[in-house]
Order: structure tokens, then C-alpha cells, then sequence
């Protein structure tokens, strides 16, 4: 038998691992339609994004293809401002607002 240790501990039983999931403070990796609802995309946007290789490719777990967090998020910070500011003109207008 398996000891779930903490995880019984604190919800009890097992439960369903989106229930677990959905009381995980930070989650380290999405499926597809996670990672373009995490970026305000619609799915085939996203999709064509990765293909374009302006988003970043899934890994591979078994059979799942999952988008890590912080990959989406270099790649989300590289992607153009609307008139083309560089990162750091975008810092110094950013410094403006605070």
C-alpha cells in the first residue's frame, strides 16, 4: 500500500486530482487550453503561435503534452509591445505609473 502521507492528511482521502490541483497554490505546468486561457489566447491562436515557435513547445510526460509556467511567461515577456518599445523603453515608461 502506498503512503500518501500529508496529501491523506490534509484532504482526508484521495481525492479526484483536480480537486488537489485546484487547491495547489501555484501550478507548474498546463495543458494546451490551460496555457492559452493562462495568456488570454484562444486555443488555435496559441496553437499557431507554437508552430510560428513564438511560443514555447510542450513537454512530453508519457503521453501528455504540458506547457511549463515559466517558459509560457519568457515567452509571453518576448513577444512585441505595441509600438515597438524595446524591454527596457517599456521598464523606463513602466517606472512613469509607479
Amino acid at each position: 500500500m502506498v503512503d500518501h502521507g500529508d496529501l491523506t492528511r490534509e484532504f482526508g482521502t484521495m481525492t479526484a486530482k483536480a480537486e488537489i490541483a485546484g487547491r495547489l497554490p501555484v501550478r507548474r505546468g498546463f495543458s494546451e487550453m490551460e496555457a492559452a486561457g493562462y495568456l488570454s489566447l484562444s486555443p488555435s491562436f496559441f496553437r499557431q503561435l507554437v508552430i510560428a515557435n513564438k511560443m514555447p513547445r510542450p513537454r512530453l510526460i508519457g503521453t501528455r503534452r504540458v506547457f511549463d509556467i515559466d517558459e509560457l511567461d519568457t515567452a509571453f515577456k518576448a513577444m512585441p509591445r505595441e509600438g515597438g518599445e524595446t524591454e527596457s523603453e517599456a521598464a523606463d515608461s513602466m517606472a512613469d505609473w509607479s
